[in-house]
């Protein structure tokens, strides 16, 4: 038998639109699903969640391997690294709605027990959807009345209309779970730190910072995070620093004084010892073996996203 075909990685950026970069990104399940003869092939997206809604026809909607068939009104919301695909019937309507998910997890940050939702695919058949049908459909059409437009607090408005229509698909999406729980728990405060890191990285902050802002010890983050990707916190907020580092030496004709004091550090020497010792060779050593092919630069985001057309 031929080997599966490997999933796209969609990256955000490569949605296609010709908006502005927004907070979210708008568009009806027609765009997409004309343009694929109604059957998007499996893909995924990293850093992002997305939601459906099936206002009218049907679909065999493919999610981690199980498929579903839903008649409209349906809506999923899809959680980053979920490999989806769809098969719509013919003229099928709707809407969907992308968000990034470090900016949807700060968002939700003072509500745990809904941000512990978006570590996981929310499935919403008819049965579900159809009683509460017109209010979800008018948070999707605010959402794109205001993406359409140029209106002073556009930015702001999509971050609240977007951040309401989650809250409803969480609420009705119900609890987790009793087994999934605490693991829905830790994934959330993984997701809530990655996305302060994310905000944070240059700073040269404390783990304590993160901590302190998160609401919890230093010891009890560094032990979620060693539970939730078998790395320490402290490890991850290195990875991250690594990581922008190597995309400033291979893509930037930067100083190494210039990347230190980019990304926080006072002293380049200093600097470069953390280089070497995360990435295994002085910064100058790995920007020559770029240049001679010895080393291959880093990929393109955080996410791991490659830049390719996708849904």
């Amino acid at each position: 038998m031929p080997a599966a075909a490997t999933p796209q990685i969609v990256a955000f950026r490569e949605v296609r639109h010709f908006q502005p970069e927004d907070w979210l990104h708008y568009e009806t399940i027609a765009v997409r699903g004309r343009l694929h003869d109604w059957t998007i092939p499996a893909h995924r997206h990293q850093g992002l969640h997305q939601i459906h809604l099936l206002a009218a026809g049907r679909v065999n909607a493919t999610i981690d391997g199980a498929t579903h068939r839903l008649d409209a009104p349906a809506l999923w919301m899809i959680a980053p690294g979920t490999v989806h695909g769809f098969a719509y019937a013919a003229e099928s309507a709707g809407q969907q709605v992308t968000l990034p998910t470090p900016a949807l997890a700060h968002a939700l940050a003072p509500s745990p027990t809904l941000a512990s939702r978006l570590a996981h695919s929310i499935i919403l058949d008819r049965a579900a959807v159809a009683p509460q049908f017109d209010a979800c459909a008018q948070l999707f059409a605010r959402i794109a009345d205001e993406f359409s437009q140029s209106r002073p607090g556009r930015a702001e408005a999509l971050a609240a209309l977007a951040t309401l229509l989650v809250v409803w698909v969480l609420r009705q999406g119900g609890a987790t779970p009793g087994p999934l729980q605490r693991q829905a728990a830790r994934d959330a405060l993984t997701h809530r730190y990655r996305s302060l890191i994310e905000l944070n990285f240059r700073r040269q902050h404390q783990l304590a910072f993160y901590a302190d802002a998160l609401g919890v010890t230093a010891d009890h983050l560094s032990r979620v995070c060693r539970a939730t990707t078998g790395q320490s916190a402290l490890a991850l907020l290195h990875e991250r620093l690594l990581l922008e580092a190597r995309r400033a030496l291979a893509y930037s004709g930067a100083t190494v004084e210039v990347i230190a004091s980019e990304l926080g550090f006072d002293d380049p020497a200093y600097f470069s010892r953390f280089f070497r010792r995360q990435a295994g060779r002085a910064p100058s050593r790995y920007r020559a073996a770029l240049g001679d092919g010895r080393d291959a630069p880093p990929d393109g985001g955080i996410d791991g996203a490659r830049r390719e057309p996708g849904n």
